[in-house]
């Protein structure tokens, strides 16, 4: 009989005071078909009421933590530092995996990747739909693909948790993105699940301190992609984002 890939996966969720929506993020994760996940939620010291919604479902969590941390991304390494699973996808809250069947079918695309990723759609503060991320998944992901923006969300990629080094707290709002590359460069096999993994709810962080956010993009990407080169890229990603804007009047990421 032919053995069936079944991995175990880390989802990671990170919340800090987000009573309104912590409990439909660890819903779409505990209500998952796939039964081989390890979930671990790493709180920051809630007061309004988060660690009591987060308390109601303890025994469905493999791991939970309320402590005072050093911003999003020192939450994120703890979270990695228990992580015994396989795979990890951090799934914060306010998002959600896709559907009840999204982690079955992810792995069910290929056998044994280094990485899974997948498309992600956006929502509003009232959870309606924005549609699809104005940045396309590329069909063949590699550590060059981000050149040009991040075309991948952070909630729509599995990565093997042995290439998923620690995030670099000197960035504030975009380690992620370094981080994505750095596990990239060291994967040899990676699917495109062409299909949509991932509900995004927009307006965190990055979003209200916009300007920071991109200056650390920029030296995240001229660190991996050389200055001139990044230099450049953004000249294509100006262009691209002004004929975007004329011809929709919109800017989802």
């Amino acid at each position: 009989m032919e053995n069936v890939f079944s991995p175990t996966l880390s989802v990671i969720t990170v919340v800090y005071n987000n009573a309104a929506h912590i409990e439909r993020t660890m819903r779409s994760v505990m209500g998952q078909t796939y039964p081989h996940i390890e979930y671990l939620v790493i709180d920051g010291g809630s007061t309004d009421g988060t660690v009591d919604i987060i308390k109601k479902y303890a025994g469905q969590i493999a791991h939970f933590v309320s402590e005072p941390d050093k911003g999003i991304y020192d939450a994120m390494n703890k979270g990695l530092a228990i992580a015994t699973g396989d795979y990890v996808l951090f799934m914060n809250s306010g998002d959600e995996i896709y559907d009840p069947d999204t982690v079955a079918d992810v792995f069910a695309t290929a056998p044994d990747a280094d990485i899974y990723y997948g498309e992600t759609e956006m929502f509003d503060g009232d959870w309606q739909s924005l549609g699809l991320r104005r940045h396309a998944i590329p069909e063949r992901f590699h550590w060059k693909s981000f050149r040009y923006g991040m075309n991948i969300s952070h909630q729509a990629i599995y990565i093997r948790r042995s290439l998923a080094g620690r995030y670099d707290t000197r960035y504030q709002l975009s380690a992620d993105i370094d981080w994505v590359i750095r596990a990239t460069k060291g994967a040899s096999k990676i699917i495109n699940t062409k299909r949509i993994v991932a509900k995004y709810l927009v307006g965190g962080m990055s979003k209200k301190r916009h300007w920071q956010s991109l200056r650390e993009r920029f030296w995240i990407f001229s660190k991996h992609y050389g200055l001139l080169p990044n230099i450049f890229n953004h000249f294509v990603i100006a262009a691209r984002l002004a004929i975007y804007y004329i011809k929709y009047g919109k800017t989802n990421d």
